[in-house]
């Protein structure tokens, strides 16, 4: 089953070992998004994204959790599984 998140600023995706399937972005001016594993303070799973309006596929893991920094003015919705 999978969950999603909606963020317009920085804040945890999931708390929770998890699965990142892809994400939304509902709408920008030029907003950057980098993700993180564990955290606020956790390793970044790539660099700085500067999304168009669309869902972007981005599989990756967050062991202790799914961050997002997000820069400039960003609505996205992120799709996700909890990996217990």
């Amino acid at each position: 089953m999978s969950l999603s998140t909606n963020l317009t600023a920085t804040g945890d995706i999931s708390t929770a070992h998890s699965e990142l399937i892809g994400f939304y972005v509902n709408s920008t001016t030029s907003g950057t998004i980098v993700l993180k594993s564990g955290g606020s303070s956790g390793d970044a799973l790539g660099g700085t994204i500067t999304p168009a309006v669309c869902f972007h596929t981005f599989p990756a893991n967050g062991v202790n959790g799914l961050h997002a920094t997000i820069g400039g003015t960003l609505n996205v919705t992120f799709f996700y599984r909890k990996l217990v």
